[in-house]
């Protein structure tokens, strides 16, 4: 076994300052949301793209960038990662027009989600000790960032407009840089080969996404059908593809065979569905209905982060002890009780009463996330830990590009507490079929004897 690397605290503090930056930027624009469409006249359901392009390029993305990693040298592609952002987040200030700032959220979306695989690529080869605090670590960088990116965004916004969004990455960005350089172990030689890389399962899958995410945006207007279309028969191309391909992108055979972990991905997928809901839903509503500025709605959404970030600890005991089931049922429940109270919030309810359902969405998301995660390592073996993982990313992107697009659909030209409550009874139904996967979930570790 290769000896634990010399300076491995700052391995961890190096890779896990690149690693926060992709839920940070994903998190941080739900408060910005509101002036940007001001400032280029857009309509919800057109800002919603701004959500949507950044989870469907790191979901594409991501996968790609882990095999570059092994091919090319994760330090070489985690600071290729880094300058991307840092050119994003250059250009996104100075955007001249609407569709340059969403190639800008774009190329952001890829350059993040490189730093992911090639971080945790160099942890798993170079911490041999203490590998699994050191990768814990790294996820309270990850999930701390995306839990306060709407407070941060807040407070950005409301003292510097929203450029400042893109300007804070700076710090990290050239500390990261810097980190790397001296910091992380050296590469070993260049070993491309382009048939490892599912190209035209990327594309199928892409052009799947955009043909759902068209058709349901088109309910505002004139329903396209013929992107429902788009949707169907690339989704089914792209599963014959899959389906004979020796890498593949998304691996269906073993969804097919795995059904356990399958379901894990789509609780995973409808968690982070009803909770991108609310935190691109509720600043917006905070926002343009009830009159909030940036830098409060900011502070209210602290609510639903902070106490996210304090139970998970406690959760992850919970599990140590009992396994995931009995966590995960128990934020799937309160994910259903926060979502029900959430129709009770009207335009007559006081402050305090939303910021105390908030808590409650706060809590169940402590539990469902490392509950979720925890399942999945459950029903998987060890050797396909990465793939499994990857595909886990994945489940969260399209939660999240699902909701974008509902909240689009949803919210455009008729934002108030009603079309609010609509999103809300969506989410509640959507929560009985969380809690149902977790009630059907074994109970007792099950690994199938292969994965693949």
């Amino acid at each position: 076994m290769t000896k634990t690397y010399p300076k491995a605290w700052l391995l961890i503090l190096t890779v896990g300052l690149g690693i926060l930056l992709n839920p940070l930027n994903s998190s941080m624009i739900s408060v910005a949301l509101t002036q940007m469409q001001r400032d280029f006249s857009l309509t919800f359901a057109d800002a919603s793209w701004l959500i949507s392009i950044f989870y469907l390029a790191s979901a594409a993305g991501q996968p790609v960038m882990g095999k570059l990693s092994d091919m090319f040298g994760a330090k070489r592609l985690f600071l290729i990662g880094l300058i991307l952002v840092g050119v994003s987040c250059s250009l996104a200030p100075f955007s001249p027009n609407y569709g340059f700032l969403l190639g800008c959220r774009a190329l952001q979306a890829i350059g993040s989600s490189t730093l992911f695989p090639s971080g945790m690529s160099m942890i798993r080869s170079h911490i041999t000790e203490k590998q699994a605090r050191a990768i814990s670590i790294v996820t309270i960088f990850s999930s701390t960032s995306a839990a306060f990116g709407p407070t941060i965004g807040g407070f950005l916004v409301a003292g510097w407009d929203w450029p400042a969004i893109f300007v804070i990455n700076f710090p990290v960005i050239i500390a990261a840089i810097l980190l790397a350089i001296f910091i992380l172990p050296k590469d070993g030689e260049v070993n491309f080969e382009w048939k490892r890389i599912d190209f035209v399962g990327i594309m199928l899958f892409i052009i799947s996404i955009l043909g759902l995410i068209l058709f349901l945006l088109s309910f505002t207007e004139k329903t396209r059908w013929w992107a429902l279309m788009l949707f169907l028969v690339a989704g089914v191309i792209f599963y014959a593809f899959e389906k004979r391909r020796a890498e593949p992108f998304i691996d269906v055979v073993s969804l097919k065979k795995n059904i356990n972990v399958t379901s894990v991905y789509l609780q995973f997928m409808l968690i982070n569905f009803v909770y991108y809901n609310y935190f691109f839903g509720l600043p917006t509503l905070l926002q343009q209905v009830r009159g909030y500025s940036e830098e409060h709605a900011g502070l209210i959404m602290l609510a639903l982060a902070g106490c996210s970030v304090l139970v998970t600890p406690l959760a992850g005991r919970m599990i140590d002890r009992n396994g995931s089931k009995l966590a995960m049922v128990i934020g799937s429940v309160i994910l259903l009780i926060g979502t029900g109270l959430l129709l009770t919030y009207n335009e007559n309810s006081l402050l305090i009463w939303l910021i105390m359902i908030m808590i409650v969405l706060g809590i169940s998301n402590g539990f469902t996330n490392i509950s979720a995660q925890t399942a999945l390592y459950e029903h998987v073996d060890e050797e396909d830990t990465g793939a499994a993982s990857g595909l886990f990313q994945t489940s969260r992107y399209l939660g999240s590009i699902l909701s974008g697009s509902f909240l689009g659909m949803a919210f455009t030209g008729h934002l108030d507490d009603a079309h609010f409550h609509i999103v809300a009874i969506v989410s509640f139904v959507f929560c009985f079929v969380v809690a149902f996967i977790s009630w059907k979930l074994p109970g007792k570790i099950k690994k199938p004897k292969q994965l693949r």
